[in-house]
Formats: C-alpha cells, sequence, structure tokens
C-alpha cells in the first residue's frame, strides 16, 4: 500500500523471464551498491561484472518450484523485483518453515509509488499459494524506507543482526 497522499504508479507485477536478466542484474547491482554504502565491512564490494553475476544468480530461480521472482514493469521497463523462496525449519534460526523475501529492489526513479508494495504483495501471495505459514525478511539496519514498507505490510521486528570485524 502506498502512503496517504503519494501517487501509484501504474506498473504490471508479473513472473521474471528470461528476457528480464540484464534488467534484473542492473537492479542486483545497485542493491549491492546501496547495501556497501551502508556499511562496507558487513556487505559486498560492487565489482566487475557484478551486473551479469548476479543476472546468472537471479536466473538460476526462475524455473524453481521452492523460489519466485516477480518483477514490476512500467512501459515495458523493468523497474523493480522481488525475490523470495520457501525454506525448511531450521534449528539455526529457531524457526520452523516459512517463505523468505531474499530481495525486493526498486529503482530510484520509480520509488514511493506503490511499486515496492505491489511487488511484496505478489511475493507473499506466492508465498501464501505454496503453503508457508509466515514470511521473514532481513533488512539492513540502515535501510529506514525498507523499514517502514515491511511495517505498512504488516511486518514485526523479531530479531537483530550484530557484527564484529576480526581482522
Amino acid at each position: 500500500m502506498p502512503e496517504k497522499g503519494k501517487n501509484v504508479m501504474a506498473v504490471a507485477v508479473r513472473k521474471a523471464e528470461r528476457r528480464d536478466l540484464p534488467s534484473l542484474g542492473r537492479l542486483g547491482a545497485m542493491l549491492i551498491r546501496t547495501h556497501y554504502e551502508f556499511d562496507r565491512h558487513r556487505f559486498l564490494a560492487p565489482r566487475e561484472g557484478v551486473e551479469s553475476g548476479y543476472a546468472s544468480f537471479l536466473g538460476s530461480f526462475l524455473e524453481s518450484d521452492d523460489a519466485c521472482v516477480f518483477v514490476a514493469e512500467q512501459n515495458e521497463r523493468v523497474v523493480g523485483y522481488v525475490y523470495a523462496a520457501l525454506e525448511p525449519l531450521s534449528w539455526k534460526e529457531l524457526r520452523g518453515p516459512a517463505g523468505f523475501i531474499h530481495d525486493v529492489a526498486v529503482a530510484e526513479e520509480a520509488r514511493r509509488a506503490g511499486v515496492g508494495s505491489q511487488l511484496m504483495q505478489a511475493a507473499i501471495e506466492w508465498l501464501r499459494e505454496h503453503g508457508a505459514p509466515r514470511v521473514i525478511l532481513w533488512t539492513a539496519a540502515k535501510n529506514e524506507e525498507a523499514h517502514h514498507l515491511f511495517r505498512q505490510l504488516g511486518f514485526r521486528d523479531t530479531m537483530v543482526e550484530m557484527t564484529i570485524e576480526l581482522t
């Protein structure tokens, strides 16, 4: 749901296809750069070839029965994506089976117009249809815009990741 008073961008949300891989790589690289700027010790540094690497990574899930990648398209241009998957019981994380939102990325020019909400809703519905009893996600501590979106969609804080550098 977009914020009250904000314009909703006319986008089509659909399952990603092979033809979307260059756009997915571009948005994935944006995600890497953004997180690296949040914390240069915790997150991967952008490097040469990151667009094709991320496109290949997301492309490996396009035909998966346990994962989904949706894109938001406006005027035949991909302006965002979400990648989610079904996860089994995890003793390490002290949780039962769940759906997990791994990525949601929206191009800067398409933000604050409901695109992220539409992508998240598509992923949550896919996870619901595939039997997920709950949906979990992680978000960078400094990503206040994302925190606001996720809380608006009904997510609650449950864990805090903490990091110490040993080198």
